[in-house]
This record gives structure tokens, sequence and C-alpha cells, in this order.
């Protein structure tokens, strides 16, 4: 008998757009569906906040530790490095590594209040500025941790938050903090950090781990290199971490890199410091040196001059 039934149409084949030969087809959509969001929403430009995803606001790491220290039978130390759960303090399931995850996340909570408090203060100036296009949006990589307190503070501020979240076995999923149509999911890394990159005239590097060290150089990189036509400020927040961390005294007396590089961080240790350099330096080189435009983004605008207003995405240099 003859099977008459119709092909089915390429774009709507799921067997060919997961294949291989579908992976061009994964990839532009990865750079085209965010292109439509952001003109939709009239992002212009943002302001990207890295760090660890592992951090908790200060209420919820003081719980885990209270827990710990009132169930009385923390166990010896195993293989299992993950973060205590609140479910396993109460039962008194942690180990003794997981105990030192406890107490660290006490300590290390301040980060997580002080993205939240620096967000809010980065997004409340920038509403402030009469554009059409939103300017300096608050993004994070969407997760938990740091990338939560960011978007938290923007949306606590009533601001516009952008979270582009990458698919991972762990840790990673959306924070309810993101603007819903801004909340955008990636397979790619490399198509994630484009849209870091190249909406992006400031970034804030609070403390990591290698997820954090990776993205915070790959932006170093291309601002030392001059390939990005824009000027990126770049903000490291917890001087005493970073020092640690890293030893940018050694890097210059090896010569890996030249004293001018090392001008390319601004460390900040407060919220207050930190909005300071970002404030200074976005009016100085985006704003041509002015505290607000006159364009006023309360203009009504009709349909077709609304979906031209692209986002400003950077020109690299040749």
């Amino acid at each position: 008998m003859v099977n008459n039934k119709p092909a089915l149409l390429s774009y709507e084949d799921p067997a060919f757009l997961n294949s291989p030969d579908g992976r061009a087809l994964r990839i532009m959509a990865e750079y085209l569906k965010p292109l439509a969001h952001f003109r939709r929403e009239r992002i212009q430009d943002t302001v990207v906040f890295f760090g660890s995803a592992r951090f908790t606001a200060l209420d919820e790491a003081s719980r885990a530790l209270e827990l710990l220290d009132t169930s009385g039978s923390a166990k010896p130390a195993s293989a299992e490095e993950d973060p205590a759960t609140l479910e396993k303090l109460a039962k008194g399931q942690a180990t003794q590594l997981q105990r030192a995850h406890a107490e660290a996340a006490v300590e290390m909570a301040r980060y997580y209040e002080d993205a939240r408090k620096l967000a809010y203060l980065l997004t409340q100036w920038s509403m402030t500025l009469q554009y059409k296009r939103y300017r300096f949006v608050v993004t994070s990589g969407g997760g938990p941790g740091i990338m939560e307190a960011a978007n938290r503070g923007a949306s606590e501020a009533g601001g516009k938050t952008i979270g582009l979240n990458i698919r991972l076995p762990f840790e990673q999923a959306p924070n309810p903090y993101i603007t819903p149509s801004l909340s955008l999911d990636f397979h790619y890394f490399f198509m994630r950090k484009f849209w870091f990159a190249y909406l992006a005239k400031a970034l804030v590097v609070f403390p990591g781990g290698f997820g954090t060290l990776d993205e915070m150089f790959e932006l170093l990189t291309l601002t030392q290199t001059h390939k990005l036509a824009k000027e990126m400020t770049i903000v490291v927040y917890g001087s005493q971490y970073w020092n640690e961390v890293i030893n940018l005294d050694t890097l210059v007396k090896k010569g890996t890199i030249s004293p001018e590089d090392v001008k390319l961080l601004h460390f900040a240790d407060t919220p207050e410091e930190a909005f300071a350099i970002l404030k200074d330096s976005l009016t100085m080189n985006h704003l041509g040196g002015k505290k607000q435009d006159t364009g006023g983004r309360d203009e009504l605008l009709d349909e077709e001059s609304e979906m031209s207003l692209r986002p400003e995405i950077t020109k690299t240099r040749p």
C-alpha cells in the first residue's frame, strides 16, 4: 500500500533539528530568539553580574547553620561535597564537610546581600535616564547565588532584569526574580557568552569559582586586546577574596601582562563604592558625560518605530 502521508517540513522535524546536521540551525536560534526578545523589550545595553551560584541570602545561610548546630548529629566527612540542604540539616544528616560549607555560606552570604543592593542602586539610577530604550539593564546568568541576588535587587527596584540561563545537570535553574519576558535558556555556552559580551557596557565580578573565572577572563581578554569597539568597565568586588585567588603582581612581574593591564580592573568592597565607579564610568563613556538624555522614554511610539529599536550590539574591531 502506498503511503501518501506528507513528509515533515524541515523546521517541524525534531529528529532533524536535534541531529548533528541541524546544529547550525540550533546555534542560529540561540542568536535570533534573544535578539527578538531584546528588541521587543526595548533593551539597549546591560551591566552583567557574575559570581558564585552557591551563595545564599544571609537569612537562609544563618538558618542552615542554626539547624546544623541544634541537630547534634553531624557525621564524619565523606566523599559527598554538595552543600547541605535544609532538609538534611534538620534531620542531622550533614557531613563535617557540609558543616564547613554551611559556616562558609554565612561568611559569604554578605556578597549575596551586597550584589542585591548594588543591583538595586544601579537599576534605581538607570530608571531615571530618559531614553526610548532601557539602559544598563542588570543581567545575570539566570541561576541561583549571586545571579539570583542581582536579578532580585533589580526587581526590587522596579526595573527590568535579564537572566541568561544555561542548561546544566545541577545547580542551574532560572531564579524567580528575572523579568519573565527576559528569561532565556541556552544550550551552548558560547552563544550565552556572546550575549553577555555584546550588550554589556560594564561587568561586575563577585567572588566565584571556575565559571566566574572563565566568564571574567573572557571579557577581560576582549577588553585587553581592544577587540570590542567600546569602553568596558570591569568592577571586581571583594578585594580580599580576589587578592587571594589571583596574584596580579606576579603576572606583571613575570611579564605575562603589562602594568597598564591591571588598570582594567576596578576593585570595590561596598555596594556604594561599586555603584560610584559604575555610575561615573557609564556616564562618561556611554552618556556623553551627561547625567541624562532629553529623548524621553515615555514618548509614544508607533508599532513600526518600536520594532526598529534594536539593542545596541557592539561592533568588533577588524
